[in-house]
Formats: C-alpha cells, structure tokens, sequence
C-alpha cells in the first residue's frame, strides 16, 4: 500500500467512525425521546438527519476519489467497497430513526396506548445488533459480526408478535387504531435497523474474509 492511500484510507476510516458515532447516538434519542415523550429531544433527532446526511455524502466521495485516484486491490479494495454500501446503510438508519422520532411526536397527541408489548427489548435487542456490526467494522472482527447475523430472527420474531398483537387490539378497540398504527411503524422501523445492522455485519465478513455472506447456508455458524 502507497503512504499516500494509507493516509487516505485512515481518513476514511476516521469519517465512518464519526459517522457510526452519530448514528448510533440518533437511534438511542430517537428511542428516549419515544419513551419518555420528549418533543424536544425528538425534533432535535429530526433536524440533525441533515448533518448525518452531510456526512454520508463526504464519505462517499471520500471512496470515490480514493478509487479514482489510487485503485486499490485485494483487502484494499474490498474495504473501500465495503465501506460505499455501509455508508449508505448507515444513512438509512439514521433514517429510521428520525421516522421514530416523528412517530413519536404523533404518540404525544394521541395518547397512551394500552398494547402492553415489550418494546424495550425490542430495542435493546437492536442497539446490541447495531453496536456489534459497528465494532465489527471498526476491529474487522469477524466473530462479533457473525453474532449479528444469528440476532436478527429474533428481531423479526418480535415484530411478528406485535403485528398480531395489534390485529387482535384494533378487533377490541378500533377507535384507537391510530395509536395501535403508530406502534406497527416503530417496531417496522426497528426491524427495519435490524436488517441494516445485519447487511453491514455481513459486509464487514466480505471486508475481511472476501467472502459473501449472503444467502450463505453457512452464515449462521
């Protein structure tokens, strides 16, 4: 590796720590914001998707010129590429979680809801896949991504519960079905982060291992 593509690569490396950094700390606002019903913590979450936007845009043009300009080979290149669809997945979970804050807010106008699901496991469980994947990327730990991968049914399992849940509530109660509603976006957007959290771990295992992950009978071992 040229000096000068090692400098620019741990550039990049700085850029989607900060990044990782930002989004992680979006998701647990958006989340507190949701169950303590503050409005200004979750406006606060929705004004700063434009900052994890910026970022995302410089980190892709960070690989952009780092492929234009150095062409990087083997684990190089792998990174770089690695790096491009994480940066996006990222930026969709910072996404996600501003539609939890906006949610959020609508919750502090309808009311409280009387479903009784235990959506802070729901999140706790998420929080542990989402940091995982970012330790992953940051240590290229193949074993703390690959625990990632075996997490994520049982997010699916969780939102699964919920929408019946809410099925057989709205049958009760339908005049509260835009609570119920509200409810089925969120864990949809937790799922949703879940399966992100799940594309970087298994990005993080082409990174390092030049193997795809996907689709993999294996992916579970």
């Amino acid at each position: 590796m040229s000096i000068h593509l090692q400098k620019d690569i741990e550039k990049l490396k700085k850029k989607v720590l900060t990044l990782s950094m930002m989004v992680e700390e979006t998701l647990y606002d958006a989340v507190t914001a949701l169950k303590t019903q503050n409005k200004e913590l979750a406006q606060r979450v929705i004004e700063n998707d434009e900052k994890i936007d910026n970022m995302e845009v410089e980190v892709e043009n960070d690989c952009l010129k780092i492929l234009a300009l150095h062409q990087p080979v083997a684990i190089d290149l792998r990174y770089v590429i690695s790096v491009l669809k994480i940066n996006n997945d990222l930026e969709r979970v910072g996404d996600l979680a501003s539609n939890i804050a906006q949610r959020a807010m609508e919750l502090m106008y309808l009311g409280q809801n009387d479903l009784h699901f235990d959506l802070d496991t729901m999140f706790e469980k998420v929080k542990i896949m989402l940091k995982n994947s970012l330790k992953a990327l940051i240590n290229l730990d193949i074993d703390e991504a690959k625990s990632v991968l075996q997490m994520d049914d049982e997010v699916d399992a969780m939102h699964r519960s919920l929408y019946q849940l809410v099925a057989q509530k709205l049958a009760e109660n339908p005049q509260k079905a835009a609570i119920y509603l509200q409810y089925i976006s969120i864990s949809r957007y937790l799922e949703r982060i879940a399966d992100l959290a799940t594309n970087i771990a298994e990005d993080v295992i082409y990174m390092v291992e030049g193997t795809i992950a996907r689709h993999s009978p294996e992916k579970f071992q």
